[in-house]
């Protein structure tokens, strides 16, 4: 078999698709994120994804918090694109959101949310574009028992973008030929 790079093969890798929320100074953010994965169970860790360039991942970077909330399949577009293709620098993404004050301060979002998961940062790992923030899950709680939504969902079923900032972004040529 020849080596080829098909980058459609990245997103058979299972994702969900969660709101991730820091703070730093009295204010808070939160951007859509579908890289976030346990990483061990004793002490109870997590692992999320963050492009160097959002606003969150500057929150996370200062604070060392942030919360993670398991988005439902339910969620509707515009609510995911208000966190995933609209910059926290322009609106204030949490304005008119249902959210809770998780333990650390960082706002939880629970509109469309199935759980929550709150972290403090212990370990960071530079990955090119983005930062993988590694910590300890430091509260964590249902809030429905709806179905989470998987990223396969949201791209299949719902038919969401992706945001060229996201780690799973694959370009998309034409072909000029066809």
């Amino acid at each position: 078999m020849a080596t080829v790079l098909q980058p459609e093969a990245l997103h058979r890798i299972g994702y969900g698709l969660y709101v991730v929320t820091s703070r730093s100074d009295g204010n808070a953010n939160g951007q859509i994120a579908n890289a976030l994965i346990q990483v061990c169970a004793e002490p109870r860790a997590v692992a999320v994804c963050l492009n160097k360039q959002n606003l969150t991942h500057e929150y996370v970077a200062a604070s060392r918090v942030f919360t993670a909330s398991v988005l439902s399949e339910a969620t509707p577009l515009p609510f995911i694109g208000r966190f995933g293709f609209k910059s926290g620098r322009a609106l204030d993404k949490l304005d008119h959101v249902g959210t809770l004050r998780g333990i650390t301060g960082v706002p939880v979002v629970t509109d469309y949310a199935t759980a929550y998961i709150e972290v403090e940062v212990d370990r960071e790992l530079d990955v090119w574009t983005h930062t993988l923030f590694v910590g300890k899950v430091v509260a964590a709680g249902m809030l429905t028992e709806e179905r989470p939504m998987s990223y396969a969902y949201y791209h299949d079923v719902k038919r969401g973008l992706t945001p060229r900032s996201a780690p799973s972004y694959v370009e998309h040529h034409t072909n000029k030929e066809e």
